[in-house]
């Protein structure tokens, strides 16, 4: 999909999530695709007398990274967009690598928009970082939900993350900026081949193989709702009670369901009563699969959770 921005901001309108004079961030890093975001935002905002903060994450992973940070403040101040510049603690900074850095950017993002009751943060995202991160996670044997990759709305740690360029193309996005003199950066890691990100990018270039992967992503992401609608129903159809305090499944019926589907049934049990942001690893689960169907079953404390067995009752509750 092409960039433009009356049918970005009829879409940013369509999800219906934003209070009254909205207060709200956009995650600056000087790329095409953030300055293009945070120039439509810019109107968005105005049109709904809100307020926007434009976030700019100096990872410190560069020796020139705080010139980069306040030469993207100068892009935006011309643009008259108050930005600010949050710099990684210096404890974050031990492992210098992409990944640690994207964890750094994130919290640094997410405790700004806290610390200043901004509820909503939106991402420069676009489709060929979904494709991206859709052949990672498939290379990294990935399961069929973390394989739909990012979408366009995301709740975390109480603030609403919003990607609204997750199905725009990259180089409509460039020429977008070009065509409105809009002025960004090109983040020199994007040429270091040492990331696997960048040597995807690299092979996504071949027309015929970008093309490919689209189709199998599209394919991909369109099973995912009967997917997860059927994961529901199942677990729905087990429960025999359930009140704030604990959840009663009939154990036999539960314990008769492949593995995978076990799995997810405790991993939307844990969510239910946990108040923590990370997910259970997938290999704690396995264990707990693996106790539970042994005869001698009676008790597994999980992430904070108990899980007992009564006879051919389940019970999930908080400790």
């Amino acid at each position: 999909m092409s960039l433009n921005k009356h049918v970005l901001i009829s879409r940013i309108n369509k999800l219906s999530c934003f209070e009254n004079n909205p207060n709200v961030a956009v995650a600056v890093s000087g790329g095409p695709d953030s300055m293009a975001l945070v120039y439509i935002v810019n109107d968005w905002v105005k049109n709904n007398n809100g307020k926007l903060s434009a976030l700019i994450f100096d990872h410190g992973l560069r020796e020139n990274s705080n010139e980069e940070a306040n030469e993207v403040k100068i892009f935006l101040k011309e643009l008259k967009i108050k930005s600010h510049i949050i710099k990684a603690k210096k404890n974050n900074l031990i492992k210098r690598n992409m990944a640690q850095a994207r964890i750094n950017r994130f919290n640094g993002l997410i405790n700004f928009c806290l610390k200043n009751n901004i509820l909503h943060l939106f991402l420069g995202h676009h489709f060929d970082d979904n494709l991206e991160t859709y052949l990672m996670r498939k290379i990294n044997g990935s399961n069929l939900e973390g394989l739909g990759s990012m979408n366009i709305l995301l709740c975390m740690e109480r603030i609403q993350i919003i990607r609204p360029l997750i199905e725009t193309n990259k180089s409509s996005i460039i020429n977008f900026n070009k065509k409105n003199k809009i002025k960004f950066i090109n983040d020199p890691s994007n040429e270091d081949y040492s990331y696997t990100r960048v040597k995807i990018r690299n092979f996504l270039q071949n027309k015929n193989y970008k093309e490919l992967a689209r189709i199998d992503f599209l394919k991909i992401k369109n099973q995912i709702p009967a997917y997860k609608k059927m994961i529901w129903e199942l677990l729905i159809k087990n429960i025999t009670k359930i009140n704030i305090n604990k959840v009663e499944i009939n154990f036999n019926r539960f314990i008769k369901s492949d593995n995978l589907i076990i799995e997810k049934h405790i991993l939307i049990l844990l969510k239910f009563f946990s108040n923590k942001n990370y997910q259970t690893k997938s290999q704690k689960i396995k264990i707990l699969i693996e106790i539970m169907k042994k005869p001698e079953f009676k008790f597994f404390n999980l992430s904070g959770i108990n899980i007992k067995k009564y006879e051919d009752i389940l019970v999930f509750s908080q400790k």
